[in-house]
């Protein structure tokens, strides 16, 4: 049972986020492609990864995965940050563009975690909240792992 709710509740955030990335294509003259948008939002939950960093985590070719990059740079949402200790590496930083981008997915979650502070005490609030932590940092650890820096 719980399994059905929390995919339930997993895909009505990734709809909402859907719906309203196509809604928005129409604004946009440089959209991302599903594969780009995918690759952008790597880049930021990995903050600050080098090429490299990003080509392991996917278990991309290096080829490949500055291919994909330097798409992203070209359209906005990225740069390339020389590194100051070795002139060969750069770190990958997401533009404003992006995070314009980015806070559409955070609006809904803001305006449910708002309705679930209205609807729940203050207790169950922190329970949630602790049993999200534990997810995050322990009970995920394929990505938390891939996620910390070498």
């Amino acid at each position: 049972m719980v399994e059905e709710i929390f995919a339930e509740v997993y895909d009505k955030f990734k709809l909402n986020f859907y719906r309203n990335i196509f809604q928005g294509f129409a604004k946009r003259e440089s959209s991302l492609t599903a594969t780009e948008t995918f690759c952008v939002e790597v880049i930021h939950a990995l903050d600050r990864p080098t090429i490299n960093e990003l080509g392991r985590f996917l278990e991309l070719s290096q080829p490949n995965i500055a291919y994909k990059v330097n798409n992203l740079v070209k359209k906005g949402y990225v740069e390339k940050i020389q590194s100051e200790d070795d002139k060969r590496e750069f770190f990958l930083e997401v533009t404003q563009k992006f995070h314009d981008y980015y806070d559409i997915k955070n609006e809904y979650m803001i305006t449910v975690l708002e309705r679930a502070r209205e609807r729940f005490s203050e207790e169950e609030m922190s329970q949630f909240q602790n049993i999200l932590k534990v997810m995050s940092e322990e009970l995920m650890p394929e990505i938390t792992d891939d996620m910390k820096k070498d």
